[in-house]
C-alpha cells in the first residue's frame, strides 16, 4: 500500500469524529449565535467586477447589514431579503462599472444609495443600513 494513501486514511479517521461533533450545537440552541443582536439582519457579501488601472479586472466586495428595531418592519424585511439583496447587488454593480480608475470607492455615495434602496424596497423608513467594509481586490 502506498504510504501517502495510508497517511491520508489515518488523518481522515482521526479528524472524522471531530468533524461530526463540530456541527452539533453545544447548549441545545439552534445553530450559531446571531451576531449583532435581535434587531440586526446580516446581508451576504455583495460583489461586483471593477476595471483596475492597466485594464485588469478586479472585484469590489461590500459587507453590510441592517439594524431594524421595529419588530413588524424586521419581520417584513426577513420576507423581502431576496428583493433587497437584488437591489443592493444592482446598485453596487452599477457603481463599480462607472467607478473611475485610481481613487478609492466613495463610501458616502455607496451608503447613501444602499440606504435609498432599502427605503424603496421596504416601502418605509426605519431600517438603518450599516456598512461593514468595502474592499477592492
Amino acid at each position: 500500500m502506498d504510504r501517502r494513501r495510508l497517511l491520508s486514511l489515518a488523518l481522515f479517521a482521526a479528524l472524522a469524529p471531530a468533524a461530526a461533533w463540530a456541527g452539533k450545537p453545544k447548549d441545545g440552541s439552534e445553530g450559531d449565535k446571531k451576531s449583532g443582536g435581535t434587531s440586526y439582519i446580516a446581508i451576504a457579501t455583495l460583489t461586483a467586477t471593477v476595471v483596475k488601472p492597466g485594464g485588469r479586472r478586479g472585484v469590489m466586495t461590500v459587507d453590510c447589514g441592517l439594524d431594524i428595531p421595529d419588530k413588524a418592519l424586521h419581520d417584513k424585511t426577513q420576507l423581502l431579503l431576496p428583493r433587497l439583496r437584488a437591489a443592493y447587488i444592482q446598485t453596487v454593480q452599477i457603481y463599480a462599472a462607472g467607478m473611475p480608475q485610481g481613487p478609492p470607492p466613495s463610501i458616502d455615495y455607496l451608503s447613501r444609495e444602499l440606504q435609498r434602496q432599502t427605503d424603496l424596497t421596504l416601502g418605509a423608513a426605519g431600517a438603518k443600513l450599516l456598512l461593514g467594509s468595502v474592499l477592492l481586490n
